[in-house]
């Protein structure tokens, strides 16, 4: 039996509350409506599918737990009309083709996608005449990555060289230009931008993710492939900017000045670690893992070498940072995945359930103020 999780004084905001998130059968997407659920939180969900098989969202059975509608993001009038019926109080906008690699086969499906999905969602909530916070998670690729060791602000310079990075950074101009345009500050819906990448956690079943090649791979006892061992990325739990997107959410509710602010949300600056480190702290919880180094003979797209995110303006304005280090990242992911593979498939809810526990009580000793 699932039991509801604890919820904090902070939190109680979204029991009750009408909540619409697209891209809910998805990696992120499905722990955020797994918890807001679990919360006491209507939850209505837009996706075109379910983007992988397995996923998270099969495994949890979400769909007998949330009203869930299959609509493309690129249907501009089919998403008004679920916007119409809905009439949410928050939104959590996370469909997206999340994937670089993809995104050079198909840039054009990457485009519609990320930037005329963005776009469709937002003439959609310039219908609503009630006060509605609405949150846009688009990436930390969408700054123009000169792999310099800082990490990027808010205030940095968008764009990127790949379609996908392109694509995200097109879509926050187009939410810079309608909050401008469209959305005044004494209107109904306040809009605020999440900007995360990296995330790592039980669930994810996407193409080309390190941690995904590796724990298919080991399951079966299976050598797996780095293509590019020695770059680097701030990996973080997908929790983590989950709790940042709601904080942000409740922020965004109590305080218009916040309207139209982008925020990093990420781990610390010195939590980051190469794809060869990540490999060999994952190694520590799966036995007899194999597997190798394919970097000297890889000529495949571009991707980033370095990439880091400064969060000074999370902490200072929304008293949000990331809590668990690299290594409780890293078990807590292997840990799900191993539940997943060796043990019952019907007892995810509940397990993923019992690791957002965890995280709201470890969040909790640590002072962050939306466990309080």
């Amino acid at each position: 039996m699932i039991r509801p999780i604890s919820m904090s004084e902070s939190l109680k905001i979204f029991y009750g509350a009408n909540v619409l998130i697209t891209g809910h059968t998805g990696f992120k997407g499905s722990w955020l409506s797994l918890w807001l659920t679990q919360m006491g939180a209507k939850v209505t969900g837009i996706s075109v599918d379910i983007p992988s098989d397995p996923s998270h969202f099969n495994a949890a059975s979400l769909s007998d737990q949330i009203t869930d509608c299959r609509i493309d993001i690129r249907d501009g009038e089919a998403l008004k009309i679920i916007v119409k019926q809905t009439q949410p109080d928050f939104v959590f906008h996370l469909a997206a083709q999340p994937l670089v690699r993809r995104s050079y086969t198909q840039p054009v499906d990457t485009w519609q996608t990320n930037t005329m999905g963005t776009i469709n969602l937002l003439e959609a909530l310039r219908q609503l005449n009630q006060p509605c916070s609405a949150v846009f998670i688009t990436s930390d690729k969408c700054y123009d990555n000169v792999e310099w060791e800082w990490g990027y602000r808010e205030t940095d310079a968008l764009g990127g060289p790949d379609p996908y990075s392109a694509s995200k950074g097109a879509a926050e101009l187009a939410i810079r230009s309608y909050v401008r345009s469209f959305f005044p500050v004494d209107g109904n819906v306040r809009i605020a931008v999440g900007r995360a990448g990296n995330v790592i956690g039980g669930g994810d079943w996407a193409e080309d993710r390190i941690v995904v090649d590796c724990m298919r791979a080991w399951s079966i006892g299976e050598s797996v492939s780095l293509r590019n061992p020695l770059t680097t990325r701030p990996w973080q739990h997908v929790l983590e900017p989950l709790s940042g997107y709601l904080t942000l959410a409740m922020a965004l509710h109590n305080d218009v000045a916040l309207h139209g602010e982008p925020f990093n949300f990420g781990p610390p600056a010195h939590q980051n670690h190469s794809v060869r480190e990540l490999v060999e702290q994952m190694a520590k919880y799966w036995e007899q893992v194999r597997w190798e180094d394919l970097s000297s003979g890889y000529s495949g797209p571009y991707e980033s070498g370095l990439l880091k995110l400064n969060c000074d303006k999370a902490l200072h304005h929304l008293k949000w940072q990331a809590v668990w280090t690299f290594e409780e990242t890293v078990r807590m992911t292997v840990l799900w995945y191993r539940h997943y593979y060796e043990q019952s498939q019907t007892s995810i809810s509940d397990f993923s359930l019992r690791q957002i526990q965890e995280y709201i009580d470890f969040a909790k000793q640590q002072g962050q103020p939306w466990a309080q």
